[in-house]
């Protein structure tokens, strides 16, 4: 029984909150009510004595998060990217948890590499630095291949991290299964699976050759994509616990001082940011979904540079082609048209009311554009979005949990870099140019050419299965047997298809 584990591990985070001092600043910064704020002190005060103590060097909120672990450091990077939410201070104490936290020791590090790779870390690195950042997962060194002298990133896991995730996951599954008992209403957003989600994503993240593979395929997707660098991963030098991957050197996106002391377009940098992420999840629909400033830098040329690909987030085409025409109708102020998207989608149940729907999303979108462009956001018209729906007999789509999350981070990112950007007007150019190619003429040509592929594989074979189709409607009682006498046709009959169709889809392209 894990039960009574998991109550002392929440009411240990209250505790750890009220021994740094933290939980004052936490309770003000999320406006809790009045009644909140007493059951939170209420819960931590008496074991503030047990709570951890964290680094005394580090502000209040920052020294309790890295106290509790890694989980509670992903969750304060996240907020760290959103002054609008929790305030200027507390999102620059929280920025330390990027990539600036205490690192484990070097030797440590190279004895991994060694029992990675059977070799000695020399006999791979004619160099081999101190940790050049640290953060929850793992920390990198700045190294050099011993037979090229090639720069490299090397980044290893850190040491029990699995173990220390999977005991904050599993208080949070605590967490989430009584707060669908104490709140019913929260059982539409279904919080467990919200938190099995995120378990999949962390526990892909624990394993660097994912990452590897991550890292080669956004390289594949983005090559031709201007004002973007990633660096080249190394395949041969890649396992579980360790990766290497090439050096890119820039200023990071949170040293906003250095940046405007290189000269850099801190307002085109912004926009930038945006518009590869939109481009990147609607066009590739495998997107960078831990975009925060740790990952980010800038070379010296303005190109943006990312890395860290151990989050990536993935959108079928289908709903990329949904959310996109929701995010047009949104632009258009068109709230019909959403409306008719979702039900066509089957994201609303067919009962209700079309237009009373239409008539709540005029509610969430016209507010919104009504704002100061320094206050427009697509994350908040998505988090209204998804309360109207739910009101309306959605459920929660935890495959898009990821998208929303990021689209925060990246939000905040780019408000850091430009506090006046107007997303809207960034995004639309975007999803204009997505729309125009896959929810069109375009992309019914596109779609009836990979239909043509399909049956071009399969077309040998269609004519056998339909005489067995047709034998059996015929006479159910009678199995089908090969149709001997046409054992020439149909062979030529499944070339002619072939050729018919790969003719067809080779015009079509």
């Amino acid at each position: 029984m894990r039960g009574p584990h998991n109550i002392w591990r929440l009411v240990r985070t209250l505790a750890t909150l009220e021994r740094t001092g933290a939980i004052g600043v936490v309770l003000e910064a999320f406006s809790a009510p009045p009644g909140v704020r007493l059951v939170a002190r209420v819960m931590g005060w008496p074991f503030k004595w047990l709570g951890l103590k964290g680094d005394p060097a580090l502000p209040p909120v920052t020294r309790a998060i890295t106290a509790l672990g890694p989980a509670y450091i992903k969750f304060g990077q996240i907020l760290s990217t959103r002054p609008d939410i929790v305030g200027d201070d507390l999102s620059d104490q929280l920025k330390v948890l990027q990539d600036k936290l205490p690192p484990f020791p070097t030797a440590i590090a190279r004895q991994m590499v060694e029992e990675e790779f059977g070799q000695p870390t020399d006999s791979l690195f004619s160099a081999f630095s101190e940790p050049v950042a640290a953060a929850s997962i793992a920390q990198v060194h700045r190294a050099r291949l011993a037979d090229t002298g090639e720069e490299v990133a090397v980044k290893v896991l850190r040491p029990g991290i699995e173990r220390a995730f999977r005991r904050d996951i599993d208080a949070f599954y605590f967490a989430a299964r009584w707060v669908e008992i104490l709140a019913p209403f929260s059982r539409r957003l279904r919080p467990v699976d919200v938190i099995a989600h995120f378990e999949g994503v962390v526990m892909g993240e624990l394993d660097l050759r994912l990452e590897c593979a991550s890292a080669a395929e956004f390289a594949a997707n983005t090559e031709r994509d201007t004002g973007l660098l990633v660096p080249r991963p190394f395949w041969g030098l890649s396992g579980r616990n360790v990766l290497t991957i090439g050096w890119a050197d820039g200023i990071g996106l949170n040293e906003i001082a250095a940046i405007e002391a290189a000269g850099i377009d801190r307002v085109a940098l912004g926009r930038r940011v945006l518009t590869l992420f939109l481009n990147h999840a609607l066009r590739d629909g495998f997107f960078h979904a831990d975009m925060h400033q740790g990952n980010l830098k800038v070379a010296p040329d303005g190109s943006l540079v990312v890395y860290d690909f151990g989050i990536m987030g993935r959108i079928d085409e289908y709903t990329r082609r949904v959310y996109a025409e929701i995010l047009m109708g949104f632009i258009h102020k068109d709230y019909r048209r959403v409306a008719e998207v979702h039900f066509e989608a089957g994201y609303v149940p067919a009962d209700r009311d079309i237009d009373e729907f239409a008539r709540a999303l005029r509610a969430v979108g016209e507010p919104i554009f009504g704002m100061d462009a320094s206050r427009i956001s697509m994350a908040r018209l998505l988090a209204y979005l998804f309360e109207v729906t739910e009101r309306f007999g959605m459920e929660t789509r935890t495959e898009l949990i990821l998208l929303q999350r990021t689209m925060v981070v990246v939000e905040g990112v780019a408000r850091s870099l430009d506090p006046h950007v107007n997303m809207w007007q960034v995004a639309r150019p975007v999803v204009e140019s997505y729309i125009r190619s896959h929810v069109g003429p375009q992309a019914v040509a596109r779609d009836l050419m990979r239909t043509l592929r399909v049956l071009a594989r399969f077309g040998p074979k269609l004519p056998a299965l339909t005489e067995a189709a047709l034998i059996r409607a015929g006479n159910p009682a009678v199995p089908p047997r090969p149709a001997r006498r046409h054992r020439l046709f149909w062979p030529i009959a499944g070339a002619t298809v072939t050729f018919v169709a790969g003719l067809a889809a080779g015009l079509l392209m």
